[in-house]
C-alpha cells in the first residue's frame, strides 16, 4: 500500500459518501488498484464502494474489534493496493461514547489523514471557525484538508479560498450543488438497489478537486505500518480451516454481510432463498444473514421447498447462525400490511413489518453466550408481534446498559437482531 487517507465530515449529510465514490472512481480511472474501507457498521456505503472499486470493502470498528484487529485488518485487505480509500461514518469525533468508536478513533488507530467534507451551504466566513475547531481539537489527528460541496457562486467558492488562506489549511477542492448527483434514500438507508453512475461522479471529482494534490497528501502517519504490512500477506486469513459456510444471498432480502466474516472459512457457498433450494449436506454452517426479507416475504413465503429444507436442517441439530432479517425468516411468520407470510418455523415467533408497528432499534450489542462473547449492532423496524419474547442471555448496549434485544439459542441455532461481527 503507497497511498491511504480517511474521508471525514463535521456531521452526517455532508456528502462524504457522494464524494467517496467520485474520488474512488476516479482513482480508478486513473488504473490504480483502489481498496476501499468503512468506519462503523455500516453495510449499505460498502456496497456503493465495492461497485466501483470492483473488490469488497471492509468495516473498520472499534466497538466490535480492538485497535490491533482493526490495524490487521487495514494492513491485510490494503497490502496490495495502490491506494486505501476510508469513508467515515457521521461527524468526525462522533462515537459511542463521546469519541470512541469514532472515525477520528480509526483514523488515529491507523496513522491515516483526514480530508474533511465541509457541507458549504449558506455559509461562508464562518466555516474558518468551524475548521479551526476541527483543527485545534485533537492534535493526534491530523486534518489535511478540506474540500467543500454545495458551493455556490464564483463569489462564494472565493470566500472559502480565503478561509483555507487564513488558516494556513490546504483546500483540495470546491464541488459545486448538484441535485442529479445526491443519492437517493430509501427505507433504512441509502438506495443501494438504484444504479450508482460511478463514471459521472469520476467526472465531478475530476474537474473540482486536484486530485494530484490529493495524492501528494496521503502520507500514513503510524511508524510501524510499513513493518506491519510487509509482514502480512493480502486476502482473507481463515479461522475455520477446512470447515464450509453456506451463505443465504439475495441482492435485498439478505446482503448484510461483513467480508471478513466469510473469509475466516476455507470454503463458501452461496444460494438465493427466493429462488432456489440449497443443498445441505456437508456443510458446516448455515449463515442467514440480514436485510430486508420483509420486502421480500411473497417471493420467500412462495418457495416453501427452501423453507423446509432450513427446518428440517435446523431441526436435525445442523449449526445455523441468523442475525435480524435472517432470524426474521426463520420465525414462524412476518405481517406486513398486506397479510401473513409463513416463514421456516423454526422459531416460533411472528415478526410484524406493519406500518404501524414500525419502531426505530438502533445501536451497539453485546452479550456472552456460552462463556463466548458476542459483540455486533442492531438496526432494524421491525419488532416481535406481541409481547417481546424470552431471551437466552442478556444484551447490552455499548454504555454496558442492558437491553430489550432477545437472543435465541435453539439446538445448534443462534439467532438474534444482533449483527454479529465474527462468525
Amino acid at each position: 500500500m503507497h497511498n491511504a487517507l480517511l474521508i471525514a465530515a463535521p456531521t452526517s449529510g455532508s456528502g462524504k459518501t457522494t464524494f467517496t465514490i467520485g474520488l474512488m472512481s476516479a482513482l480508478r480511472r486513473r488504473g490504480l488498484h483502489v481498496q476501499p474501507f468503512k468506519c462503523g457498521p455500516d453495510y449499505i456505503d460498502t456496497k456503493f464502494h465495492e461497485r466501483v472499486c470492483g473488490v469488497p470493502s471492509i468495516n473498520l470498528d472499534t466497538f466490535m474489534a480492538s485497535h490491533e484487529h482493526v490495524g490487521e485488518l487495514f494492513a491485510r485487505y490494503g497490502a496490495a493496493a495502490d491506494v486505501c480509500i476510508v469513508e467515515g461514518m457521521m461527524g468526525l469525533f462522533d462515537g459511542y461514547d463521546r469519541d470512541r468508536g469514532s472515525s477520528a478513533e480509526i483514523a488515529r488507530v491507523l496513522g491515516l489523514p483526514v480530508v474533511l467534507v465541509v457541507d458549504a451551504r449558506s455559509s461562508a466566513y464562518s466555516t474558518a471557525a468551524l475548521l479551526y475547531g476541527f483543527m485545534e481539537f485533537r492534535k493526534d489527528v491530523r486534518i489535511a484538508g478540506v474540500v467543500f460541496n454545495k458551493v455556490g457562486s464564483p463569489k462564494h467558492r472565493d470566500m472559502l479560498r480565503q478561509v483555507c488562506d487564513d488558516l494556513r489549511l490546504t483546500c483540495f477542492g470546491l464541488l459545486p450543488r448538484n441535485a442529479d448527483l445526491e443519492q437517493g434514500s430509501r427505507y433504512l438507508g441509502l438506495d443501494f438497489s438504484e444504479h450508482t453512475d460511478g463514471s459521472l461522479l469520476a467526472s465531478w471529482v475530476e474537474e473540482h478537486v486536484d486530485i494530484d494534490m490529493l495524492l501528494g497528501d496521503m502520507s500514513v502517519c503510524d511508524a510501524h505500518a510499513s513493518a506491519r504490512q510487509q509482514s502480512v500477506s493480502p486476502g482473507g486469513q481463515c479461522h475455520h480451516d477446512g470447515q464450509t459456510l453456506l451463505v443465504a444471498r439475495n441482492a435485498e432480502a439478505f446482503s448484510f454481510v461483513y467480508q471478513e466474516n466469510l473469509d475466516r472459512f476455507s470454503s463458501v457457498r452461496f444460494f438465493d432463498p427466493e429462488t432456489e433450494v440449497p443443498q445441505l449436506d456437508g456443510i458446516d454452517l448455515l449463515y442467514l444473514p440480514g436485510g430486508y426479507p420483509e420486502k421480500h416475504v411473497h417471493a420467500l413465503s412462495a418457495n416453501a421447498a427452501c423453507r423446509t429444507a432450513i427446518s428440517r436442517y435446523a431441526e436435525a441439530c445442523g449449526r445455523v447462525v441468523a442475525e435480524c432479517g435472517g432470524m426474521m425468516y426463520l420465525c414462524r411468520s412476518i405481517v406486513t400490511d398486506d397479510g401473513e407470510y409463513p416463514m421456516c418455523g423454526v422459531l416460533p415467533h411472528v415478526i410484524t413489518a406493519r406500518s404501524a408497528d414500525r419502531r426505530l432499534s438502533l445501536g451497539y450489542r453485546r452479550f456472552v453466550l456460552d462463556g463466548i462473547e458476542y459483540r455486533g449492532h442492531e438496526f432494524h423496524y421491525t419488532q416481535f408481534a406481541g409481547s417481546q419474547p424470552p431471551s437466552a442471555t442478556q444484551v447490552f448496549n455499548a454504555k454496558d446498559e442492558p437491553v430489550a434485544t432477545p437472543v435465541f439459542r435453539y439446538k445448534n441455532v443462534l439467532a438474534s437482531y444482533t449483527h454479529t461481527y465474527h462468525l
